[in-house]
């Protein structure tokens, strides 16, 4: 397990990287706390993530609807498809993600030492890639994380030996970004700035911290260089897009408007008649692969060809509310989800896994329909 050790300003400060499935890290976690004897050890934990890891139970108090509601079931569905990459790591080698984290902590708390999580706020993180994506970068994530569920196999042996060099976090960033190259920039370089400077705010002359492996780097880099300000870090800008979310609904209302005044009005009741064909059939195909509810897949089709034509609208919000009123989760299911994201057949079992495969088959059902219709509407409006 790599080591570093500087000092900075009179501090000294130990970084000890990990693979956070990996048992060799947890007991090299241990070993190093002992030997260094820290004032503080610091974490790659977020507040949230360190309070849930303190109180597990937390995870069952989480409320569906209103996730959905605050538009944020696609950051829960991006937490959980890298948790099921750690978890499927974990099984390979018996142990569960994040234990180092876990025994760090139980190290700290019976030398009586502090602790100090220092990583960003996951959510302002997931936030902060997604709004930073433009919406054919959105639908590509989509469409990778939902290859990465259907293609779920047995762990390789290269690849538990790759953990010794990599934390499966950034293994995950790497192949995402050949889809997002933004993705990367915040997931991982931003992390990196904003640990790095947390950890030489860190109160004590001793500091050991433990991040991922494949964090190290880039935090040493920015240790000897941080960042003296880490508001601009925590801020969730605004989405990416602006004007460009607009193009397809304008292309759209420009190409039907063309065929009721340039050509007839028999030409723009086609187009609208393809338009809603399109739109609706593909996102209720979306509801339909993700197992809905009946009525979930009519609120699907119903939603879509209106949402497709108005950015601040999604035809996967209206259809996981749906389902998530017609099949709303026990505190059980929330008891299992992350052993069944594990397995491909667990993401349609556990009932809020699939509330969050129907907002994303909705959402891209929706998107490739409104694509496929744009041909289609073009060559009424040439050859009526």
């Amino acid at each position: 397990m790599p080591k570093e050790c500087l000092e900075v300003d009179g501090k000294e400060i130990m970084i000890v990287g990990t693979a956070h499935v990996s048992k060799a890290s947890v007991d090299e976690t241990r070993k190093a706390i002992g030997e260094f004897g820290p004032d503080v050890v610091a974490i790659e934990l977020c507040q949230n993530r360190y309070d849930v890891m303190r109180n597990p139970g937390t995870w069952q108090e989480m409320d569906i609807v209103k996730v959905i509601r605050e538009k944020k079931s696609l950051l829960l569905f991006a937490n959980l498809i890298m948790s099921s990459i750690q978890r499927r790591m974990g099984d390979k080698l018996g142990v569960k993600p994040g234990e180092e984290m876990r025994a760090a902590i139980e190290e700290a708390d019976r030398a009586g030492i502090a602790l100090a999580p220092v990583d960003r706020s996951v959510q302002i993180t997931l936030k902060r890639a997604w709004n930073s994506l433009t919406f054919w970068e959105k639908n590509k994530f989509l469409f990778s994380s939902l290859t990465s569920i259907l293609g779920m196999e047995e762990v390789r042996e290269e690849d538990v030996e790759e953990l010794k060099t990599k934390d499966t976090l950034t293994q995950a960033v790497e192949e995402i970004s050949r889809q997002a190259p933004t993705i990367k920039r915040v997931l991982i370089d931003e992390r990196d700035a904003y640990m790095a400077r947390k950890i030489l705010d860190a109160e004590g002359k001793r500091v050991l911290a433990v991040v991922g492996a494949g964090h190290m780097e880039g935090i040493l880099g920015q240790i000897r260089n941080p960042v003296t300000d880490l508001a601009p870090l925590e801020e969730v800008p605004e989405k990416k897009g602006g004007l460009m979310g607009w193009i397809l609904p304008i292309a759209v209302l420009t190409l039907v408007g063309a065929g009721f005044f340039r050509g007839s009005p028999q030409q723009g009741y086609e187009m609208i008649k393809w338009w809603i064909l399109c739109s609706a059939s593909m996102s209720a195909l979306g509801a339909v692969a993700a197992f809905a509810h009946p009525v979930t897949i009519l609120v699907a089709a119903v939603s879509a060809p209106i949402t497709t034509l108005n950015p601040a609208l999604a035809a996967g919000w209206f259809a996981g509310l749906s389902e998530a009123y017609l099949k709303k989760p026990k505190v059980a299911d929330f008891g299992t989800i992350h052993e069944d994201i594990i397995h491909v057949k667990g993401w349609w079992r556990n009932p809020i896994t699939r509330i969050l495969l129907v907002v994303v088959l909705v959402n891209l059902g929706a998107s490739v329909g409104a694509i496929a219709a744009m041909p289609i509407l073009t060559k009424i409006m040439l050859h009526g």
